[in-house]
């Protein structure tokens, strides 16, 4: 009788979770008047802090971007991006380091620390984005020269989770995302909510998060501020300083499904298959999923998979790859997984994902 119990309240959360997120997802892509939809393809990347879906961490790239539902043994805090939720996978306190070389020389480090108390979690994080120097071009002076600007992405997320009974938890995140250019800049506060499932000792997990709920994006700043006559002025009249308003930009919704089964094989080896279902406010709707080969709880092997109905929407090519290693040192465990995902053009995107768990 638990088993179904549990499982009824299970699926009743994830579809009110999910009834929830329908009209969240369709007033992301404009406002209700304007009768728009998701997926309108009218819609296609006009969001604003697009940052917010790219993946940051080796092991969520590697498996096709598809860990809504989690993993038994994967970190909380590499979790937690596709799912609040995933943060209940710590045992104890946990730090994680990724880095990734994007393309055009731009790197993005993402730090995370995060602490489980009972049946409680807490985690920080905190992703940087360095664009480097960028050589300055105004209407003036268009040329290239030695002046530069910079640009930064900065986002900053604080999560809690709950284990709510034996198979069940949940989780939010509140993030600030700041972006700045020049002398301009944006900020915005964001949340992320997720639930996820075990279903009993079978093997299979499920999970459903909502992402990049909050509030429109906006530049405002000096960098906006033009000098210029009114009209009907005098010629020999002083200009104005005339401060031009940005455009608000809605944010970057999204709702995952997802599920993952795990096997046990022979020689001490695990082999988990996942599948998701991501629906894009402002992106095409995308199936994906991975495989992931772990041997004796050491080595990991990976691979994934990404689908979209017009490849030519994106530079990724579809495909990822992976692998990764787990060692327990004394009662510390620690690991550190490659990613590879391929991009058309450019040389594809690496990932190097190192954590800590005491």
């Amino acid at each position: 009788m638990n088993i179904y119990k549990h499982t009824a309240l299970s699926l009743v959360s994830l579809l009110i979770l999910g009834f929830v997120a329908l009209p969240a997802m369709a007033q992301g892509g404009g406002d209700a008047g304007e009768g728009n939809t998701s997926g309108d393809q009218d819609r296609f990347g006009t969001n604003g802090a697009a940052e917010l879906l790219v993946p940051l961490t080796a092991r969520y790239s590697s498996l096709g971007s598809s860990t809504t539902s989690s993993l038994p043994d994967m970190n909380g805090l590499e979790a937690l991006y596709a799912n609040p939720a995933g943060l209940i996978n710590n045992t104890g306190t946990t730090a994680l380091f990724s880095r990734m070389s994007y393309p055009a020389d731009i790197g993005v480090n993402y730090f995370g620390i995060g602490r489980a108390m009972g049946d409680n979690h807490l985690a920080f994080t905190i992703s940087a984005w360095d664009f480097g120097d960028i050589p300055q071009q105004t209407e003036d002076s268009p040329e290239i020269s030695d002046v530069t600007f910079g640009v930064t992405y900065i986002t900053a997320g604080l999560t809690y989770a709950r284990v709510l009974t034996d198979r069940i938890a949940a989780g939010t995140t509140a993030k600030i995302v700041n972006e700045m250019i020049a002398d301009m800049s944006a900020t915005t506060v964001v949340f992320d909510a997720g639930m996820t499932y075990v279903v009993g000792e079978t093997g299979l997990r499920l999970g459903v998060a909502l992402k990049n709920i909050g509030i429109d994006i906006q530049f405002d700043g000096t960098g906006l501020v033009r000098r210029a006559q009114l009209p009907n002025q005098l010629d020999h009249a002083a200009q104005n300083a005339l401060a031009i308003e940005s455009e608000k930009n809605k944010l970057p919704t999204l709702l995952n499904f997802g599920a993952a089964y795990s096997m046990t094989m022979g020689a001490g080896s695990v082999l988990t298959v996942l599948g998701n279902f991501r629906s894009n406010s402002f992106d095409q709707d995308q199936y994906s999923g991975g495989v992931e080969l772990g041997l004796r709880d050491v080595v990991y092997v990976r691979g994934g998979f990404d689908l979209t109905q017009n490849t030519d929407l994106t530079f990724w090519k579809g495909y990822s790859y992976g692998a990764g290693i787990n060692l327990d040192l004394s009662g510390r465990r620690f690991t550190l997984d490659y990613a590879m995902v391929p991009t058309d053009p450019f040389d594809g995107v690496q990932f190097i994902t190192a954590t800590v768990t005491l």
